[in-house]
């Protein structure tokens, strides 16, 4: 074959690619509806086949400028589990109709193969839905029609919003993307610091650009929006605006999936995404104002604002309340544990996070019920009406994610720091159930940022301190049939107690009796009493009586059995050869079993499993067993505890492997013989 023969086939190969890739809207080929499987990867349910995203900003005569994000995506369905990618929702800031974002131009189709033809079926408005969500925010959902396995979805839209901040950009999904094209055409009187989130492990290339822009007016005056609200200027010289463009673009192709795996703080953290804060805002004369430069100008902006620092210094509303407690307290440590009470009694937390109080405070006091800011900003006002040092806490939710550069939007939850003369505690009012340094797992994230009474900040660490026991006791009896009777006593401490108490606190005993015997094999349990489950000065006491079936094998004469029974039988979850994301195990755990076993008449020990002891590291944790053999019975004790709760991926192995030895080691046997 000559050269020029080669170079033909090779060009009408790469046209035939081309034309099987036209990503125009409406374009979708016989050829991509026919695919069965994602190439890159087999597994997924379905996979972006393209996706565009613009955001600009057009500027409207007597209004300035407004910011548009343009969506358009193709998505391939590959099975019936990949349905749930064919639901769209987007959260739309809805406050007035100054200050409102609207979705417009939706166009969304669904296409199959039909008899070998491609059928296309237009989504309408009873796939679409709204719904609001409380007074700043409103849902923005839609469904598309006559999905089936091999489908395609297409769908486009616009987001017009009054603000310039600009969302969090996400450049990988949670199925793989094969092409992608982000836009963003920036202003120069709107500046961002942007960076691509560095926990990610895809980390695209940013192509900057910029170019010059003019802006035909029809009025004398130029207007340009800041976020906040309008700053004009006389332009009546000249009837145009004239202004540089930034332009940042990122292309990519074949993104990988966000593969999820277990005991992960916040999968979102590790999202490859582009970070686009809001910093300042340059006015037509070319003064600037900074909004969020630093983590300092974050805290004092959040500080000085009507909904948050003002709050604090209210106090009509509760004084005659708190009043009482303190005529009627004799120390500080009492009257905090009363206002805190107080609290948690008088206000429910409503399901809403925020740092801002929502509402007036009095009348929340009042009704009984407020969001996140509400309560704990109206918590740290009674304390320091009392005289308590007590100061609010940003922080940002565990399914909020992990701020990661200085924004206005990074914290969206706000708990209290008190200062006592042996050190500080964090509460938080929102649960019926915590306590001082137990806050509940949603608030236990990292970080967060405490601001004193004069508006300056700094970061104190979350992470919990305090370890929380589990420690069982159980005695168990074998009979002749090879039944096994038992008694369990159980004790949890700390936030292992505050997760019962939210779980099950105003839950049937017959509904908790269900749930204990879930995945313990032919158990009947019985007797169960409960302890303590609302006084939070004490930990939760469980005990029960049980009765296993199928516990105990008998082979040659002889009898085999776990001593931890159903303790025994608990997958290990972490088996896979390597790790991409840490391991967060939220706050460290102390677990002992005791057990006493009764042998069965005619029987003794032939053999028991061998005493044991792993360390992790050194000194991040360490489990124990020890078996001991005493006439009729047999004294088992086994004790873990893990006092490292952030597993990075490098130190994965060692954990993998100490995980490995306790499973195994919990699984072993014993065996019986008759006399």
């Amino acid at each position: 074959m000559n050269f020029k023969n080669t170079a033909v086939i090779v060009f009408l190969l790469t046209i035939s690619v081309v034309s099987a890739q036209d990503y125009r809207f409406g374009k979708v080929s016989k050829e991509e509806l026919k695919e069965t499987i994602y190439r890159n990867d087999s597994t997924v349910d379905a996979a972006v086949l393209y996706r565009e995203l613009k955001v600009h900003y057009p500027y409207r005569q007597g209004e300035g400028f407004n910011q548009f994000v343009e969506v358009f995506e193709r998505i391939k369905i590959y099975n019936p589990e990949g349905y749930r990618f064919a639901t769209i929702k987007n959260k739309l800031y809805d406050e007035s109709s100054e200050k409102e974002e609207q979705i417009e131009g939706l166009k969304a189709y669904t296409y199959s193969l039909e008899s070998g033809k491609v059928k296309d079926v237009k989504l309408k408005k009873d796939g679409i839905f709204e719904e609001k969500i409380n007074q700043f925010w409103k849902s923005h959902k839609f469904t598309m029609p006559n999905l089936k396995e091999g489908s395609i979805i297409e769908y486009t839209y616009r987001i017009e919003s009054p603000f310039m901040s600009i969302d969090d950009v996400n450049l990988q999904y949670d199925i793989p993307i094969k092409k992608s094209k982000v836009e963003i055409f920036v202003p120069e009187y709107f500046i961002f610091n942007k960076t691509i989130n560095p926990k990610a492990a895809y980390h695209p290339e940013i192509v900057e650009s910029s170019m010059n822009r003019t802006e035909v007016l029809t009025k004398s005056q130029v207007t340009l929006t800041n976020g906040s609200g309008y700053q004009t200027g006389t332009n009546s010289k000249n009837p145009q605006l004239k202004f540089t463009q930034n332009k940042i673009e990122i292309i990519g192709s074949n993104i990988p999936a966000l593969k999820r795996e277990m005991f992960v703080d916040n999968i979102n953290n590790y999202r490859s995404k582009l970070l686009m804060e809001y910093v300042a805002y340059k006015n037509s004369d070319g003064n600037t104002r900074y909004f969020s430069k630093t983590w300092e100008d974050v805290s004092k902006t959040i500080y000085n604002s009507s909904d948050f620092g003002a709050q604090l210094s209210k106090e009509g509303y509760f004084k005659d309340d708190v009043d009482v407690i303190v005529s009627n307290s004799n120390a500080e440590k009492e009257i905090i544990a009363k206002i805190y009470s107080l609290v948690k009694k008088k206000v429910k937390w409503n399901g809403f996070t925020g740092y801002k109080s929502n509402e007036n405070l009095r009348k929340v006091y009042k009704e009984g019920s407020g969001n996140v800011g509400d309560i704990n900003l109206m918590l740290v006002a009674m304390l320091r009406y009392a005289g308590i040092a007590a100061n609010p806490v940003l922080l940002s939710t565990r399914a909020n994610g992990i701020p990661l550069a200085p924004t206005l939007d990074g914290f969206n939850y706000v708990i209290c720091r008190v200062k006592l003369e042996e050190g500080y505690v964090l509460l938080d009012g929102t649960s019926n159930y915590s306590t001082a340094n137990i806050l509940p797992e949603r608030a236990i994230n990292w970080q967060g940022r405490v601001i004193d009474d004069r508006g300056f900040s700094d970061w104190i660490s979350l992470k919990p301190e305090t370890v929380s026991d589990k420690i069982y006791q159980m005695n168990i009896n074998i009979q002749e049939d090879l039944s096994i009777d038992g008694k369990l006593r159980e004790k949890l401490t700390n936030y292992l107690a505050l997760d019962f108490r939210e779980d099950y606190a105003k839950v049937k005993p017959e509904s908790i009796i269900a749930e204990l015997e879930k995945e313990k094999g032919y158990i009947v349990i019985e007797n169960l009493d409960i302890k303590n489950k609302t006084d939070l000065s004490k930990p939760i006491l469980i005990s029960y009586d049980f009765k296993l079936d199928n516990a105990v094998d008998e082979i040659g004469g002889k009898l085999y059995f776990s001593p931890l029974l159903f303790f025994g039988n608990n997958t290990n979850a972490f088996v896979q050869d390597t790790r991409v994301y840490p391991i967060d195990l939220i706050y460290p755990q102390n677990a002992k079993y005791r057990i006493s076993i009764n042998l069965p008449e005619g029987y003794e020990v032939e053999s028991l499993p061998g005493n044991a002891k792993f360390v992790l590291n050194t000194t991040e944790g360490e489990f124990s067993y020890v078996i001991v053999p005493n006439g009729k019975s047999i004294q088992l004790v086994i004790s873990s505890n893990l006092k490292n709760t952030l597993i990075l991926p490098k130190g994965y192995p060692e954990f993998k492997k100490f995980v490995q030895l306790s499973s195994e080691k919990k699984a072993e046997k014993i065996v019986l013989k008759k006399v």
